[in-house]
């Protein structure tokens, strides 16, 4: 395959419709990366953020481990997002998986959680949108449900055009109840082709 160099600099193939703002050739091409970038393998989350007394669980799919020595997870949140404002004023976050028959559950957290429907106690247990939710170590909220989590502070933000890749170093993680058998959910198991 014969590349060039496109007005970024990134590699275009030959033949290519690339062009266009953000090297974008037009709709046709758009629908084509979106489709492309939809297709590689990702899981389906959800965030819990915290900052004080206000609490958020997000539904998110740019969920990555990025470092070994020490431990550290990237997650990629659209930086205007109330999860955002929380995450970088309360320092941490935690990831809830899901098990594949909760996939409908996913929804539920697609846009803010209204603070009449978070009912938490001083440690955080209680429910956020009617599911029950607890604290991890960062005072971040968990889903009860989780099949596994993790609880992250956070030591790095990119700021990026229309998102925020955090970087966070696990300081907890476990399984649920099912131990380390359960399914995990994917965006593959859903209709969903993006969360965060």
């Amino acid at each position: 395959m014969v590349t060039r160099s496109g007005s970024d600099g990134m590699p275009v193939s030959a033949g290519s419709d690339a062009g266009g703002p953000h090297g974008s050739g037009g709709d046709e091409a758009d629908r084509r990366w979106r489709r492309v970038l939809w297709a590689l393998p990702t899981g389906l989350y959800v965030l819990g953020s915290r900052s004080g007394e206000r609490r958020n669980l997000m539904t998110i799919s740019w969920v990555t481990q990025v470092a070994t020595d020490p431990r550290q997870v990237g997650v990629g949140i659209e930086r205007d997002a109330v999860t955002m404002e929380l995450v970088r004023d309360g320092g941490g976050f935690a990831l809830s998986m899901l098990g594949v028959e909760d996939r409908s559950l996913v929804r539920r957290f697609a846009k803010p959680v209204p603070a009449e429907e978070v009912v938490v106690d001083a440690e955080g247990t209680g429910t956020m949108r009617g599911e029950g939710v607890h604290a991890a170590v960062t005072g971040a909220p968990l889903l009860d449900r989780a099949v596994a989590y993790l609880a992250c502070q956070v030591v790095h933000v990119l700021d990026l055009q229309s998102h925020c890749w955090v970087v966070g170093t696990v300081v907890d993680a476990g399984f649920g109840a099912d131990g380390e058998d359960a399914a995990i959910l994917t965006m593959g198991d859903t209709r969903m082709n993006y969360g965060g």
